[in-house]
């Protein structure tokens, strides 16, 4: 259940609320693909780190270990030791993805795994059967993310196919959280607006989802290569037509100045591997900017990432030293490359929530969005 609790010229503040937790809204959810942050991130640490949700990937899992294993496990929160909100996606980005291995049919989609070539089908009954087995707090419906550009008749037909997969998905959820020994029959199912960038067919596919009173609706296909003005002027155009009652998420987005752009826009949930996967190359985003920990001038430099910031890292460590296990490629930079990366992202997040909360949003922004995205 989301509750709105402000909504300050389209930016919005809230609380989503799940059998796992509360959300503080705006959120940005911390990426697991396989059940674990890339860079020897626990759950435990992402709790130090402010972490609200973690993410993590259906196609992934099916394929490795298995869902049918996990569920053995007793489902994904008691197999990573996560105890708060985990939301899983539903395999339909890997029809975008996996384009060369993959078939689309009315019934699904057939791929060829990318471990080691068997195929899979996945349709909208078995994506729920998946998220069901896994036991996440969200599922997310079974949907076709078009790549940009895209003709138009084969963006509206995709999005039609969507339609009707998302009333099989709402169908197979339904039944499957009815069932006897369902880990979570409380799980919540999120609809997904494509569209392309085509804005008739943006707000007419939103309206139709919104027809279906889901737990909540995102935003896909979007920061699949179009420009980031494009990206804001499609958002601007759904999320009048969003339902104010439910959380809206924008999925894979982004750099600070996307979330920054989407929340004043009325975004509420956000994911992206960015700051995990930069990190891992050196890359890290602190209060006066982005910096390249790899550059020379940082070899005898004993400051910390970021003199700021309150993170694990920055509290220990130089970034003499983690330049020098970084070109070392000692395990224990990806460890803390990470972790303050992940920590400057959820406390960004938190940030806008306390600029929402005192009325000052639109002046936050204007001076945080020239600042993060600025190379040091």
């Amino acid at each position: 259940m989301y509750k709105l609790i402000s909504d300050k010229d389209g930016a919005r503040r809230g609380e989503f609320q799940t059998n796992r937790g509360t959300v503080q809204t705006p959120a940005f959810m911390n990426v697991a693909t396989c059940g674990a942050i890339k860079g020897a991130v626990s759950a435990e640490d992402l709790k130090t780190l402010g972490c609200q949700v973690m993410l993590s990937n259906t196609y992934h899992l099916h394929v490795r270990p298995g869902d049918k294993l996990i569920k053995d496990c007793g489902g994904l929160h008691k197999f990573t030791t996560w105890d708060g909100p985990i939301l899983t996606d539903s395999g339909g980005f890997q029809v975008f993805s996996l384009s060369s291995l993959r078939k689309i049919e009315e019934e699904g989609v057939t791929f060829a795994s990318h471990v080691d070539g068997k195929r899979i089908f996945m349709g909208p009954e078995e994506s729920m059967q998946i998220q069901s087995n896994l036991g996440s707090t969200i599922a997310m419906a079974f949907d076709e993310c078009v790549e940009n550009p895209a003709a138009y008749s084969y963006s509206k037909a995709s999005c039609e196919r969507t339609t009707r997969w998302l009333k099989r998905c709402k169908t197979e959820m339904a039944r499957l959280n009815s069932l006897e020994g369902t880990i979570n029959p409380e799980q919540m199912l999120f609809g997904i607006n494509q569209g392309c960038t085509y804005e008739d067919l943006r707000v007419n596919h939103m309206k139709e989802i919104a027809d279906l009173d889901l737990d909540g609706y995102a935003i896909g296909g979007l920061a699949v290569g179009e420009p980031a003005e494009v990206m804001y002027d499609i958002i601007e155009k759904v999320t009048p037509h969003m339902p104010q009652n439910k959380i809206r998420y924008l999925m894979g987005v982004g750099t600070p100045a996307n979330i920054l752009n989407a929340v004043e826009r009325g975004v509420d949930l956000f994911d992206c591997v960015m700051p995990s996967r930069n990190a891992r190359h050196g890359h890290l985003f602190t209060s006066e900017g982005i910096i390249n920990i790899n550059n020379k001038k940082y070899e005898n430099d004993m400051r910390p990432i970021d003199e700021n910031c309150g993170c694990p890292v920055c509290q220990q460590f130089s970034r003499a030293y983690i330049r020098h296990l970084l070109k070392s490629e000692e395990m224990l930079s990806q460890r803390l490359l990470v972790m303050h990366n992940l920590w400057f992202y959820n406390h960004l997040m938190e940030d806008i929530r306390n600029a929402l909360d005192e009325g000052r949003f639109a002046e936050f922004k204007k001076d945080k969005e020239i600042i993060y995205s600025k190379r040091i």
